[in-house]
């Protein structure tokens, strides 16, 4: 087996997030992108170490898994939904299936409680958050508004008919693209650093219908987009266009970020309600992406938590202060540390809508604050990135000694990779589940409560 070489095989298992396997004799090759059950044609890509994986070059035969038709036009073209033509239940049984394997390696197979896993209220049309890129389909193409192929970080698809956002989004979507198809206006090409329009970034309240949309461009072209938001805000919406902003981003590196943003109309932030509470959301504000299993994953970080009454909580890695105030209202006080300073006065400003007194917000690093902070935790909330907790930070967490951690894992991997510190500190997996935010794709949370045993006084 040489690299560039084709073979044709069958997808036996595939292992978190999208690592598909075939037998090729006795060699395995990991080949991703896959659908367990589907007759495959890959090329190999990399061999070395006796490890070989493979790009996958066509789906010969469709998976015995695969029992409905493509939700959207562009599958499987596109890199969004990988298991769209899987059911649901199918969906979730994978899942669960992948993070229980990756938690009993870790743990040695050592005995827990497994929970299960909790599917999303909505199986379409979730998001609440959406960035879609200006490019085109193939060299030179017309201009497209949407999301990248699979595999192609050039490519772009039109998402006219995308099923993970609400038909609002896509109305919006659809009027953006015509607008500037007939200006004929350029899209920034990211190697040459030349072109105007680079995203287009929608926000949309699940619970308040409110929408926030951003056109993102360089500075080097000008249009009058005073049309386009009269066309946008005479769109027959089911929810309501609250802010309509224009966003110069000159950056050279494909990230949607701000120089400039100038408000075309209305305000930069909308409202959505979780579990009572009511949160401010701005455009670059991090949130969960789908409201509704937000509210299942706090639920169930709230049952992990327990009871916090006259206790102290660090929530770590704490975003826009989510979990922190929903856990204030049982706590006696909660401390948030977060890098992301706008994140930050996001949560103080929820906070103070909320009329919660005892959360407090820190702007920085965990691995710093957590040696300027002079409180001790009786519970600590853990949501890190998807790359988990960093390496010299874990043993300042563990150093507390609390006697209960509650883990949010948006990348199993990263957990496990973190569980076997935490055993060698004296605490044990005591309960586990799944919460299932990203349907149709390969993404899943794990929650994970974390004891501390008395054998390690």
């Amino acid at each position: 087996m040489k690299k560039g070489e084709i073979y044709e095989g069958t997808i036996e298992k595939v292992d978190f997030p999208n690592k598909g396997t075939v037998m090729i004799g006795d060699q395995k090759v990991t080949v991703k992108n896959g659908i367990p059950g589907q007759k495959i044609r890959f090329m190999i890509n990399k061999k070395r170490s006796g490890r070989a994986e493979g790009r996958l070059l066509e789906v010969l035969e469709k998976s015995p898994q695969e029992t409905r038709d493509p939700a959207c036009s562009i599958f499987p073209e596109c890199g969004g939904c990988m298991y769209q033509t899987m059911s649901y239940e199918k969906q979730l049984e994978m899942k669960e299936r992948q993070v229980r394997e990756l938690l009993n390696a870790a743990l040695e197979n050592a005995d827990y409680s497994w929970e299960g896993i909790h599917g999303s209220p909505m199986e379409f049309r979730y998001r609440n958050k959406m960035e879609f890129s200006f490019g085109d389909a193939y060299k030179d193409g017309p201009l497209t508004l949407g999301l990248h192929k699979k595999g192609s970080t050039y490519d772009v698809l039109t998402a006219s008919d995308c099923k993970l956002v609400h038909e609002d989004m896509t109305k919006i979507l659809s009027c953006v693209h015509e607008y500037f198809l007939k200006l004929n206006a350029s899209y920034y090409k990211k190697m040459q650093h030349t072109g105007y329009l680079r995203h287009l970034l929608l926000r949309r309240g699940v619970t308040t219908g409110e929408i926030l949309v951003h056109v993102i461009t360089t500075s080097q072209e000008e249009y009058d987009l005073e049309p386009l938001k009269n066309q946008l805000l005479a769109l027959p919406l089911e929810g309501k266009i609250v802010g309509i902003m224009h966003i110069i981003n000159d950056s050279l590196s494909d990230v949607v970020q701000s120089d400039e943003t100038r408000i075309l109309y209305g305000q930069d932030y909308f409202y959505e309600t979780l579990l009572g509470l009511r949160f401010k959301i701005s455009t670059f504000s991090f949130f969960q992406p789908n409201s509704l299993a937000a509210e299942v994953l706090y639920s169930v970080v709230r049952q992990y938590i327990g009871d916090t009454k006259d206790k102290v909580v660090f929530d770590l890695y704490s975003g826009t202060g989510t979990i922190a105030q929903l856990a204030a209202s049982v706590a006696d006080e909660v401390i948030g540390v977060e890098i992301v300073e706008e994140a930050v006065e996001a949560a103080r400003e929820n906070a103070a809508l909320n009329n919660l007194k005892n959360c407090r917000f820190i702007a920085g690093d965990v691995l710093k604050v957590l040696d300027d902070l002079t409180q001790k935790p009786d519970v600590i909330i853990l949501d890190p990135p998807r790359d988990g907790i960093h390496p010299k930070a874990l043993p300042k967490i563990l150093s507390y000694g609390v006697d209960h951690i509650v883990y949010i894992s948006c990348k199993a991997t990263s957990l496990a990779r973190d569980l076997p510190a935490f055993l060698e500190a004296g605490y044990r997996l005591e309960k586990a589940c799944c919460v299932d935010q990203f349907c149709q794709t390969v993404h899943v949370e794990t929650v994970a409560l974390l004891k501390r045993t008395l054998t390690s006084e």
